[in-house]
């Protein structure tokens, strides 16, 4: 399973978005409720940059899979060693064991770009992403009960965090 990680251009936002998408209905990663644009999208892709917040593409043998990010915690000064990881995978390789490679490379490329802290913002019925997590070295910083309301469910939201270097 050997992947390839690509700095993402304009071209690809149609991708991410369909990615991005595709885990909506689920009611387990995200907040949004219903299908997001690319151009919708234009402001978050234009935030990220390849010195200090990437946005990858990740493909396997040619083909793209997902897509992964490192997002400014906060918007102050003071937290610039900190970013949010996201990591979005196509629905035909979710499941696999790429989220366990992908994590450890986000891991290993944070200091190359300013980053001492990762966060991860994961609902606290995602069981999959929690474990995730937990087994590449996040704990759980921050429990915030019942903040978000999916299809009439109220739901929480945990931060897990982890320390590099």
């Amino acid at each position: 399973m050997n992947l390839q990680f690509r700095p993402a251009n304009i071209e690809d936002l149609p991708r991410i978005v369909e990615i991005y998408n595709s885990t909506i209905a689920g009611r387990m990663v995200t907040a949004d409720t219903s299908p997001v644009t690319p151009e919708s999208r234009l402001p978050w892709f234009h935030a990220h940059n390849t010195t200090h917040r990437p946005l990858w593409m990740i493909d396997q043998e040619g083909v793209n899979v997902g897509w992964m990010s490192f997002q400014s915690f906060y918007g102050r000064p003071a937290y610039n060693g900190t970013a949010e990881v996201s990591i979005y995978l196509d629905e035909a390789v979710r499941g696999k064991g790429l989220g366990k490679q992908i994590l450890r490379y986000a891991i290993e490329v944070a200091p190359a770009y300013g980053v001492q802290t990762l966060l991860g913002f994961i609902f606290a019925h995602n069981y999959p992403s929690l474990k995730l997590f937990t087994d590449m070295g996040f704990q759980e910083w921050a429990h915030l009960p019942e903040i978000a309301v999916l299809d009439g469910v109220e739901r929480s939201l945990k931060i897990l965090g982890i320390k590099i270097g």
